[in-house]
């Protein structure tokens, strides 16, 4: 039997077939010529003839890297690679060769191609490929400017810090017939001149405009706050500053460019500034900033001073500034720990900035991000009202960009911090159902984002699903080793697993660099008990506070299992006084130990060399009731 299937104006037929179809994971590369149709009409023969060149600089190329054309038709070329990483450098290496090989011959003999690659599902037939990953490889390249390659965040997340190049985010848009919004990125292989500048930027507004494109195309907001780093002044045009500015701008603006809730200019765009004065409200306009960051290193002597200030692109206005005095000696030592201070910093100050922007906007207008913010402000509340304003916000952000992880990250914490608090309508095993469900939605959504696979991993520790626990650990620690929540969320999860050394290890780097945040102590005197180190355990908890019930209980287990049993037994008496009949089973149960024995020593320490549970609870109220 045949069947029609309608593409465009044309109807194609094929014998039905009885052969089950493979579906696959594969990467789509699609390229075609600019204007080839134009120059057939001009010129048939010296057109063919350049085509014909410059496949003869594709093809090799798309070969030697790893990828298999299945398709042609005149001047497009679409092919399949294994791996997302060849994908894109076949497409660099064809452009820049194509791009030199314009620069050796005649005007009217230049052709400029347009690349695009996505990373989907495809079905496998014959020799063919079809399938979503090959249909929106080619509304890609349909949108692409000249001389350049458009990927999707997908490819975007693989490559970002396995090539070296220069990859601009130009804002997200539908694509018709294709469900689901794309943010885009785009790829300017250096040393392209003319139309395909590598330092100029596409504004999304104007790239997208109707007049330009007529493919149904629909184009959302750009939802993120965008920063660029302006190259901070050389105050005394030394040498060594000069190295310093390059070092510091080029970690701050790969440091913020793993949060995907933001987005950051490039570095090429950044250093096109360096010796080029611009003024704020030129780059401002250009770019369409929200915050700009600047500064300044002044050295005298052997002193080196860095300043650095976060602005508001629009008012001017100066939100955060900082100054750091060190030595030349040392200055290149500790450029980790003053750009990790910045980038830290910076995000916080634009958190709290976009969210009282956000508090101010109606909600028919605001974007997914600020309904994000808006849920974790709701959500540090810590209330019954405020967790379940949070989850409607979270909601509201993923139902206007699907895409934002971090909302589904976000909705899952919350909803597990109300569980056991019966904060929200639904049962418990209804609102397990939803974690669960949102666990694996975020994951799918994660690949490249540091805060929400530590988000995963402190969610799947809650619920005890350990491998998980430790697999996003892992994740979020490749991303970012230095941020000290990702040192306790992942430190934690290698406790629980049993890495117990490595896990310590990873609690007092994270207390070194932030030394106020309790948990971390906490999670030290769980690993030091876990790893049996009972002696250091009662030291770390010799300051303890009563309302932290599973320190207390794990000090007055380390009492019992150093056979301290009257200061043991003391220690039991006064938590049962404090957490009442139930405290005590209730917190044990709440143990969360990967290892069954574990827990089942730490009972024993607690309870049988001790006076009873039952004399210990007469004890405490008859001790009420003479009081009374």
């Amino acid at each position: 039997m045949k069947v029609g299937l309608k593409q465009g104006d044309t109807i194609l037929y094929m014998e039905h077939v009885t052969e089950k179809l493979t579906r696959r994971l594969a990467v789509i590369l699609a390229t075609d010529c600019v204007g080839f149709s134009k120059m057939m009409d001009q010129h048939e023969e010296l057109t063919l003839q350049n085509i014909k060149m410059c496949r003869q600089i594709i093809d090799p190329t798309i070969e030697e890297n790893g990828g298999r054309i299945f398709h042609t038709a005149g001047d497009s070329v679409i092919a399949e690679f294994n791996s997302v990483v060849d994908a894109v450098n076949a497409g660099i290496e064809f452009q820049r060769m194509l791009h030199q090989r314009n620069s050796e011959v005649p005007e009217n003999s230049r052709m400029l191609f347009r690349v695009g690659i996505h990373l989907d599902d495809v079905i496998i037939e014959g020799d063919n490929v079809y399938g979503n990953g090959v249909n929106v490889a080619a509304r890609l390249e349909s949108l692409c400017e000249a001389g350049s390659i458009l990927i999707s965040r997908n490819v975007q997340e693989k490559i970002v810090k396995r090539i070296q190049v220069v990859i601009d985010s130009i804002g997200s848009t539908q694509l018709k017939n294709i469900e689901g919004d794309f943010p885009l990125y785009q790829i300017k292989p250096p040393n392209l001149s003319g139309d395909v500048s590598p330092t100029s930027t596409i504004k999304t507004n104007e790239y997208f405009s109707p007049e330009k494109h007529t493919s149904g195309i629909e184009v959302s907001n750009i939802a993120k706050p965008r920063l660029m780093l302006v190259p901070f002044r050389n105050v005394n045009k030394s040498e060594d500053n000069d190295f310093l500015i390059e070092g510091i701008a080029d970690d701050i603006i790969t440091e913020l460019s793993m949060i995907n809730s933001i987005e950051i200019m490039s570095r090429n765009t950044t250093f096109d500034y360096i010796d080029n004065p611009t003024s704020i409200d030129e780059i401002t306009q250009k770019y369409s900033l929200s915050y700009i960051i600047t500064g300044s290193i002044r050295s005298a002597g052997n002193r080196v001073r860095i300043s650095a200030e976060l602005g508001d692109a629009n008012t001017g206005d100066a939100i955060w500034s900082e100054r750091y005095d060190r030595t030349l000696d040392d200055v290149f030592e500790i450029q980790d720990e003053i750009v990790m201070k910045m980038s830290k910093t910076i995000l916080n100050e634009i958190e709290v900035t976009s969210l009282k922007r956000a508090k101010r906007k109606p909600t028919e207008n605001m974007t997914s991000y600020e309904y994000l913010l808006r849920g974790k402000h709701h959500k540090r509340m810590k209330t019954k009202e405020d967790a379940n304003i949070a989850v409607d916000m979270f909601s509201k952000a993923i139902e206007i960009d699907p895409s934002n992880g971090r909302a589904y990250c976000e909705r899952c914490c919350t909803w597990g911090g109300g569980l056991a608090k019966g904060w929200f309508s639904e049962s418990n095993d209804e609102l397990m159902e939803k974690i669960l469900s949102t666990l694996k939605e975020a994951s799918n959504l994660t690949d490249h984002d540091w805060d929400c696979h530590r988000i995963l991993c402190a969610v799947s520790t809650h619920f005890e699903d350990f491998e998980q626990a430790l697999h996003h650990g892992q994740e979020a620690y490749g991303l970012n080793p230095n941020n000290p929540l990702v040192l306790v969320h992942y430190g934690e999860s290698l406790i629980f697993n049993g890495e117990f050394d490595t896990g310590i290890s990873m609690l007092e780097k994270a207390r070194e660099l932030d030394p106020t945040d309790p948990e971390v102590n906490e999670c030290i005197v769980w690993g030091l008990y876990a790893a049996g180190n009972y002696e250091a355990c009662l030291e770390k908890t010799a300051n303890y506070k009563k309302a932290d019930s599973q320190t207390w209980l794990l000090r007055i287990a380390s009492l019992g299992a150093m056979m301290m049993g009257e200061e043991r037994d003391r220690e039991l008496e006064l938590f049962i006084d404090f957490y009442g009949d139930d405290g005590i089973e209730s917190c044990w149960t709440d143990l969360e130990f990967n290892n069954s024995a574990i827990k089942e020593a730490t009972k024993h320490f607690i309870f049988d060399t001790a006076k009873s549970v039952d004399d210990l609870i007469n004890e405490t109220k008859k001790q009420a009731l003479s009081v009374n």
